[in-house]
């Protein structure tokens, strides 16, 4: 099952990345047509740009229903195969696409040395700026109406309990439903790209300037 707008949605978000010399590490378009979904995973390196933060992923979700409408929508689609499709889906549904945003922390230098301590200190201090760094993102993000969360693995030593991985998640969402032709979608996601790359810098400012706040104390 092809997506030639979704498709080319993400050939416009790679040349837009390219040609802010973005560093990627990931960027691969995936289709699962068991359940007529689509989506694009892109992951950014930020190793010169932060300390804490070590890399920063965009997953980008889609489906047959939303690229069906969004087909109907514009100008010259008339040869798009889901509207030449015999069994077309009709559908109500609007076309929104949906972004998970995620920051991706070092593990190592976000948690404090063991200093021959045991039990779970290491836990009760990444609480602490996790704590702070969320009440400075959902301010920073509040106008926006999405959902933030934070995602942990936790494991253990010797030494106790420490977070094997620390992600920062963020969903958006956007709504194509005013658009009119192709041209007027890459503009779209060319802006919104822009907004989230920057967003992101923010958040990432903020997880750094709190994590050397704790490391100084």
């Amino acid at each position: 099952m092809t997506y030639p707008i979704f498709n080319s949605v993400a050939n416009q978000i790679k040349s837009d990345l390219e040609n802010r010399n973005v560093k990627i590490k990931t960027f691969k378009t995936w289709n699962e047509d068991r359940i007529n979904a689509t989506g694009l995973e892109l992951v950014i390196e930020l190793d010169d740009h932060t300390e804490f933060v070590k890399e920063l992923s965009f997953n980008f979700d889609w489906d047959r229903f939303r690229e069906t409408v969004l087909a109907q929508q514009l100008e010259g689609m008339e040869e798009h195969p889901f509207l030449l499709d015999d069994n077309m889906v009709s559908t109500s549904i609007a076309p929104v696409i949906d972004i998970e945003v995620t920051w991706m922390f070092d593990e190592e230098r976000s948690q404090p040395s063991v200093s021959g301590e045991n039990g779970n200190h290491r836990l009760d201090a990444a609480s602490e700026w996790m704590e702070r760094i969320s009440e400075e993102v959902n301010k920073l993000l509040g106008d926006d109406d999405i959902i933030t969360r934070w995602h942990i693995e936790v494991e253990g030593d010797e030494y106790g309990k420490y977070l094997s991985a620390i992600n920062l998640i963020s969903y958006f969402q956007y709504t194509l439903t005013d658009l009119k032709s192709l041209n007027s979608v890459h503009q779209f996601v060319t802006e919104r790209l822009k907004e989230l790359l920057l967003k992101s810098q923010k958040v990432t400012r903020i997880s750094d300037r709190v994590l050397r706040t704790v490391a100084a104390a």
